[in-house]
C-alpha cells in the first residue's frame, strides 16, 4: 500500500435516515465515496428481506448520483465467497451495510472472501457506511441486544464479536429514540473499552483517521468512561442496578467533532464566544 494512502472514512448511521427529503446522512455517504464517480456495493446481510431492502438502496444512491450501485446478497454462508460477489467489491469505492439483525452480518459476511476485499478496499480509502444493525457491527465487540429505556444493569445488554472497522470503542443506535443510555452505560462498565456512541435516527457520525464529526437531524451522544472514580460491578448480581461515578457524557450536534485519541469534543468556530469585554 502507498505511504501516504490512509483508510476510508466510516460513515455510521443511527438508523431511520431520511430516505425521501434531502437525505443529508444519506448524500454525506456517497459524497465520500466518491460523489458522482462512486461505486457502491450494499449488503443486505443483517435483513431478511435483501431483495426489497437492495432495491430501496439502489433507487436511493440512483437519485444521489451515484455512478453504481450494485447489491451483495449473502443470505447463506458461502454467498460472501463467490467469486462474482468478490469482484463487485473489489471495485467498489463505498460499503453500506443495511438494517436488521446486526449478528447475521458476523455470521454471514466476516471471515469470507468479501469481508476480506472489503477491508483491503477500505484500507486503500474506500468508505464503509452501515445503518442501526449495519452502525452496530462497527467496533470489535458489539452490542447484540439488550433492553432499552432502562438503569443500567448486567444483564441488561449482551455483547459479542463485531467487524472491528472502530476498535476500542462500543456503538449503540435509535439512541435517544429508544433511551438506551443506560444499556450503552452497562456495556462499557463491563468491556475493556472508555468510549461509548450513541446515535440518533437520522443521524451519523463520520470518522476520518482519530476524529469524526456529527451530520444529521438529531444528536450523539458520547459517553467516556476514562476518568470513571467507581463502579460497583465486583460482586453484583446480574438483576441489580450498576452504579458509576465519575462518567463524562457530551451531547453533540450537527457541526460538532470529537477527537477520539484525546477524548475532547471540538466546538465549531462559529460557536465559540468571544471573551466578554470588561468596562474599564
Amino acid at each position: 500500500m502507498d505511504v501516504d494512502q490512509k483508510p476510508g472514512a466510516l460513515v455510521i448511521i443511527g438508523g431511520a435516515e431520511d430516505k425521501t427529503g434531502d437525505c443529508a446522512v444519506l448524500r454525506e455517504f456517497v459524497r465520500r465515496a466518491g460523489g458522482i464517480q462512486a461505486r457502491i456495493a450494499v449488503l443486505t446481510a443483517a435483513t431478511s428481506q435483501p431483495r426489497e431492502v437492495g432495491e430501496d438502496y439502489i433507487r436511493l444512491f440512483e437519485r444521489l448520483g451515484a455512478e453504481s450501485i450494485q447489491v451483495i446478497n449473502t443470505e447463506y454462508s458461502e454467498d460472501g465467497d463467490r467469486q462474482e460477489a468478490v469482484e463487485v467489491a473489489e471495485q467498489a469505492t463505498g460499503f453500506f451495510f443495511t438494517g436488521g439483525d446486526q449478528a447475521r452480518i458476523i455470521e454471514l459476511v466476516k471471515g469470507t472472501r468479501v469481508d476480506k476485499a472489503i477491508r483491503e478496499r477500505h484500507a486503500k480509502g474506500a468508505v464503509v457506511g452501515g445503518t442501526s444493525a449495519g452502525a452496530a457491527m462497527m467496533p470489535d465487540t458489539m452490542i447484540t441486544e439488550g433492553d432499552s429505556a432502562t438503569n443500567p444493569r448486567v444483564n441488561v445488554v449482551d455483547m459479542g464479536p463485531g467487524m472491528g472497522f472502530l476498535p476500542g470503542i462500543v456503538v449503540d443506535q435509535h439512541f435517544s429514540q429508544r433511551g438506551r443510555l443506560g444499556r450503552l452505560i452497562a456495556a462499557l462498565v463491563q468491556q475493556p473499552v472508555i468510549l461509548g456512541i450513541g446515535i440518533d435516527e437520522d443521524t451519523a457520525v463520520l470518522v476520518d483517521g482519530d476524529e469524526f464529526g456529527v451530520v444529521g437531524q438529531g444528536a450523539v451522544t458520547v459517553v467516556d468512561e476514562s476518568a470513571a472514580t467507581h463502579n460497583n460491578l465486583q460482586g453484583l448480581l446480574k438483576d441489580e442496578g450498576l452504579a458509576v461515578c465519575g462518567v463524562k457524557l457530551h451531547i453533540l450536534t450537527q457541526g460538532y467533532r470529537f477527537n477520539i485519541k484525546t477524548r475532547q469534543p471540538i466546538v465549531p468556530e462559529a460557536m465559540i464566544q468571544p471573551p466578554a469585554v470588561v468596562p474599564v
